[in-house]
């Protein structure tokens, strides 16, 4: 019974790991969109319903005190909680992925907002 529940965490933790890593891309591509338009002066609704989206993550984020949805929900599953325990990414990027994003996000809005300017 002890090894069916372990297959079944598994298989969860796969799970969360899997639509992690997918909702990761979405915001990240998100992320470099606002960066990309910023640059080239592609400003158009796309941008804004990308910056309202990564604006709504770190709302989520801040609700859930600086940890993801996903991580959370992964902690259930696993005794292993190591950056990158929920996402199919190298720890590195999983350690410094909110530093690094938010950075780059910060850098495009700021492009974009003098875009419009």
């Amino acid at each position: 019974m002890n090894d069916n529940k372990y297959m079944n965490d598994n298989k969860k933790l796969l799970y969360i790991k899997t639509v992690h890593t997918v909702t990761w891309l979405v915001l990240v591509t998100a992320i470099f969109y606002i960066l990309y338009a910023g640059i080239f002066d592609r400003i158009n609704i796309f941008v804004w319903l990308c910056i309202g989206l990564i604006t709504v993550e770190g709302i989520i984020l801040l609700i859930f005190k600086g940890k993801c949805p996903f991580t959370v929900l992964g902690y259930k599953f696993t005794n292993n909680h190591k950056p990158g325990f929920d996402i199919f990414l190298p720890e590195w990027l999983s350690k410094n992925n909110k530093l690094i994003f938010t950075t780059l996000f910060t850098v495009g809005c700021i492009l974009v907002f003098w875009r419009i300017l």
